[in-house]
Formats: structure tokens, sequence, C-alpha cells
């Protein structure tokens, strides 16, 4: 479907990636609506034109029919919230209309067939316990509800009806479940692919493809919002040198530690990647260089505290800290990261564990590290 009718039929509605059998059902439910309101509509027309004659009070029913159809189309458009409300609503107008036709349309005996229908329509529209119970309680008022028809069905006919219906409902109880598992099965396992494909398996956080594509789309915001930013290059000081002195599984222990730290001392809309194998980067949307900077300092602190525990020994671990800015009007993610890593290499070269802000227009001081110094 293209974009218009896309627009057309479902409106400017947006659906999370959680919210894919929710987005289907909407789309779904738009269709039937727009579709029964526009069918009737045709059936109207064939009663009036005397082609499909209808009269009395079926024929009132039918107009009210389409027109309820075609303000809950209008209604539910572009509001996911009102789906289940919306579906109830048209639900019991369907059922209403089909025993208004098996009252006052006795000449139709193919009516009955309005009921099969509903079933599939009601499955997926209200899920697998309302479907049952509504399909078993239509069963159980046609076996009533027959003798008092003004022409009731025969034994036969209305024996096999329950029995085929009977059938349907339990090929599309045991279907739906089914369906769904898998479409669960399905999800969970995209989940877990992309879970994999976008983040670092040792530490958790975004890998480096992740990252930098996280940090295209947060400069395009802040292009949008005329907002400013700033990247954050963090390399751990001398970390060959763990490895080469309590073995890889300590390295290991060291970065998932620090990678906790890093991710405890930033923002949920902060992003962070580990691009190297000791190299972490952290992106901070609407941030000025000067909170970059005293962000880095306080992070540069809270790792040189962390103290991994190796066996019985805690390890000190220090990081060198280079800082870039970014207004957002100019800046690409290569630029402002060669920056942040020019700035890292400064740090190295005056003696490492130390924030270096090559853009910063004046000095920090430590009077102007806290905590308090950029909101959470």
């Amino acid at each position: 479907m293209n974009a218009f009718l896309a627009r057309l039929f479902f409106g400017k509605v947006e659906f999370q990636e959680n919210e894919e059998y929710l987005e289907f059902r909407f789309k779904f439910l738009a269709i039937v609506l727009f579709s029964g309101a526009l069918f009737t509509l045709i059936f109207l027309v064939g009663a009036y034109s005397n082609v499909n004659p209808i009269t009395g009070g079926h024929l009132r029913s039918m107009s009210l029919f389409t027109l309820l159809a075609a303000a809950l189309w209008i209604f539910l458009r572009g509001h996911k919230k009102r789906y289940f409300v919306i579906a109830w609503i048209y639900e019991i107008a369907c059922l209403l209309e089909y025993v208004s036709a098996m009252l006052l349309v006795p000449e139709d005996e193919l009516r009955l067939l309005w009921f099969y229908t509903n079933i599939p329509g009601v499955y997926i529209l209200l899920g697998q316990r309302i479907g049952l119970a509504i399909s078993l309680s239509t069963i159980v008022g046609l076996a009533l509800g027959n003798a008092q028809l003004p022409h009731p069905y025969s034994e036969n006919a209305i024996a096999t009806a329950l029995v085929s219906m009977t059938y349907l409902t339990l090929f599309f109880h045991v279907f739906g479940a089914r369906s769904f598992y898998y479409y669960t099965r399905m999800r969970d396992a995209n989940r877990r692919l992309l879970q994999m494909a976008t983040h670092d398996m040792l530490t958790g956080i975004l890998n480096a493809r992740a990252y930098y594509e996280r940090c295209d789309a947060l400069i395009n915001l802040s292009r949008r919002a005329q907002t400013p930013f700033a990247v954050l290059f963090i390399d751990l000081d001398h970390f060959k040198s763990i490895n080469d002195n309590h073995g890889h599984a300590a390295g290991d222990i060291v970065l998932k530690s620090i990678a906790e730290c890093l991710r405890s001392g930033i923002r949920q809309s902060d992003a962070l990647g580990r691009i190297g194998g000791e190299e972490f980067s952290i992106f901070l949307p609407n941030t000025d260089i000067n909170g970059a900077c005293q962000l880095a300092e306080v992070l540069r602190r809270a790792i040189e505290a962390c103290m991994p525990d190796i066996g019985s020994q805690r390890l000190k671990v220090t990081p060198s800290i280079g800082v870039a800015g970014g207004t957002g009007a100019r800046d690409i993610m290569r630029d402002i990261q060669k920056r942040a890593d020019e700035a890292m290499y400064a740090a190295k070269a005056a003696g490492r564990n130390r924030v270096t802000c090559l853009d910063a227009p004046t000095p920090i001081t430590d009077a102007q590290i806290s905590l308090e110094a950029r909101t959470a």
C-alpha cells in the first residue's frame, strides 16, 4: 500500500517497534470498518433500486450500520489508543446487524452466513478468549433461537450449520493460538538478533556501527532543534598491561566494570558505545562544550574510583578523555569524533588520567566540576 492510501485508511499514526501486533490489528480494523460501510452501502443501493429488495426494519438497520461503520472508521484514523473500544463497538454492531437479518429477512436463506464471517474477524480483532466466547455464544444462540424465527431452518439445516460453525470456531481457535505463538517466537528471536547485531557482546553497550548510526540520528535532531552537542572519547590508560599481567579474563572484567560505570553516569538520552578494544565514546545531545568537559571530569573520577575486583586484588584503572563539541549546523560525526580523538591523544601526551577539551573556550577548573552542573 502506497503512502497516500496508507494515510487515507489509517491516518497519521506511528507504532513502536514492540507494537507490531497492535499495528496489524489496527490496520485490519480500519480496513474492515471501511469495507463494512462500503459493502453495506452497496446492499442499500441494491435495495433502493429493487435489485435486491429489502424493506422495513432491516433496511433502517442497514442504514444505521453503514453510518456507524463509517463514523467508527473516521474516529479510529490516527488514534491507536482507541482501537479496543472501537473494535468492541463494531463487534456488537455486527452481531446486532446479523440478528436483525435473521429476524427481519426470512426470505434470505443464506443470511446465516454472516455469522460465519464474524468468527475469523472476532478472533483477529479481540483475541482468543473473546473470540471463543462470542463464537460459542453464537452457536448456542442459533441452536436455541432457531425455533423463534418467522421461518425456522429445518432440523437438518440447523444441525449442519451448527456443526460447521463449531468446526470453524475450533479451526480458528487452534490456528490463531499457534499463529500467535509463532509470531511471539519470531518477534523475540528478532529482538535477540537485533540486540546481538547492535550491542557489544562483552559490555552490553552499543557496538561501533550501531553507536555511529545513533550519533548520526542525534546530530540530525540537533540540526533541526539548533541545539549544541558534544562527544567524549575515552581510552583506558595502560590497558595492555592489565591483559599482560593479569590475563584477558581480568581485562574483560575491567571493560565490563568501566562500561557499567559510564552507563550509570550518563542520561538515558545520551549514547554510549564501545568503539575499540579499550575505547569508549559518548554522544551528549543538548550539551555545550563546558557541560561536556565537566561531565568528562566526573566520569574520569568515577572510573578512577571504580577499582574492579580481580580475584583478591582491586585494580586501579584510569582514563584519558578527549572532548569535542558541535552545534549541528555543519558538523558530521566523523569530524567531531576525530577532534575528540585528537583531544584524547593530547590528554595522553600530557600525562594520562586527565580530560582535555581542545574546543573549550575557557579552562575548566575543579570548582566547576560537580554532578549538579549537568541536568539529569
